[in-house]
């Protein structure tokens, strides 16, 4: 039984639209790991280290790499070591700062990285085929409006102008 069948009818259909939208991420996830495991040998953490990264050609702090993966430092630099290892990441030095180190992919890092990339745009656009582009669109739009709107109850009172539409997210 999936997680939105347990939800009664007299609870909101917000309450049932959320627990749908969690167990197909849940379930997409699982596909996602899955095949990151079965066709690179690798996880879906490394892979999304090795994504931020390929954003920033010039490299990232380990603080920038956690803060935007959502995970403890501790995390990044274990993943991090087993990149450097595997020679798909090297640590540079930050001029000015000797405590610290920029992380970059290394030319076999990017080359191996746009393969999985490319692979998991594929897994991604399958996990949707059920939906027609215009579905896909109307329900992005959608899901940016209650991004937008939880994002603005969370954040303190923005400057005008800087609060996020559903067209930025």
């Amino acid at each position: 039984m999936d997680l939105e069948a347990r939800a009664h009818s007299e609870h909101p259909e917000a309450l049932r639209l959320w627990l749908r939208l969690l167990t197909c991420t849940q379930l997409i996830e699982k596909q996602v790991r899955g095949a990151l495991r079965e066709r690179f040998d690798t996880t879906l953490p490394r892979f999304d280290l090795m994504s931020q990264l390929e954003r920033a050609p010039e490299g990232m702090k380990m603080s920038e790499l956690s803060r935007r993966m959502m995970v403890t430092g501790g995390n990044v630099t274990g993943i991090t070591d087993q990149l450097v290892t595997e020679g798909l990441v090297e640590r540079v030095d930050v001029e000015g700062d000797r405590r610290a180190w920029r992380v970059r992919l290394t030319v076999r890092g990017r080359k191996a990285f746009q393969e999985m990339a490319q692979q998991h745009e594929g897994w991604i656009v399958d996990a949707f085929a059920a939906l027609s582009e215009r579905e896909i669109a109307q329900l992005h739009k959608l899901l940016g409006k209650v991004k937008a709107d939880v994002q603005s109850r969370q954040q303190p009172a923005s400057t005008p102008g800087q609060q996020a539409t559903p067209e930025t997210a």
